[in-house]
């Protein structure tokens, strides 16, 4: 029997605070934070209320549908562009998975980063991990970014970026903080730059 909407709301949200740790779309959870935290972003606190509504829905019709591809897929929302990271050893849920994000209301775009690949286990996750969290803490502390407007992923070995950068300048850094780490394989940017109108 399909659960519940609030359940799954309420789930989702629980998983975004442990899994996203310091990410916006992790800490926009409750009114109080979600002001604090889009004041200091460049996308306005509706933008981001409504990121993280298409963020919810996305994560219910994916659990609704299989509770694997829920688990599988990677979420982040920025301004209604949808970026899906992850790996599924089958072409066609990769294809599914796509078509469950644009169900959601007001998705502008879905960025489909998720990967076809048996390629994964607990050694590849562990450096994923390592890798995110090394990158963040470089954004965070280097003072030319302003690392609140950047989402991470990793999946093996391969980063993704999503978000908004002041400036051309500041992307590069960005980029170079990541390229920078080891192991690091390839940096894949679906960044755009203030100024840049998000798509429609």
């Amino acid at each position: 029997m399909p659960l519940p909407l609030p359940m799954v709301l309420a789930v989702t949200l629980a998983l975004a605070a442990a899994v996203q740790g310091c990410t916006p779309a992790g800490i926009i959870i409750g009114g109080a934070a979600t002001t604090g935290v889009a004041a200091a972003q460049e996308r306005s606190v509706g933008a981001a209320i409504d990121d993280l509504a298409i963020r919810t829905e996305i994560n219910h019709y994916l659990f609704q549908a299989d509770e694997k591809l829920f688990s599988a897929v990677g979420i982040d929302v920025v301004e209604g562009r949808v970026l899906l990271t992850g790996h599924m050893p089958k072409p066609e849920d990769r294809v599914e998975a796509v078509r469950l994000a644009w169900q959601a209301a007001g998705v502008k775009e879905v960025l489909n980063e998720i990967q076809v690949t048996e390629k994964g286990g607990l050694g590849n996750y562990l450096r994923d991990v390592a890798i995110a969290s090394e990158l963040r803490a470089d954004l965070l502390f280097d003072s030319a970014i302003l690392s609140i407007n950047y989402n991470v992923e990793v999946v093996n070995q391969v980063v993704y970026l999503i978000g908004i950068a002041q400036d051309q300048a500041e992307l590069d850094a960005v980029i170079a903080h990541a390229r920078a780490i080891r192991y690091v394989e390839r940096v894949v940017s679906h960044v755009r730059l203030k100024g840049d109108e998000p798509r429609a």
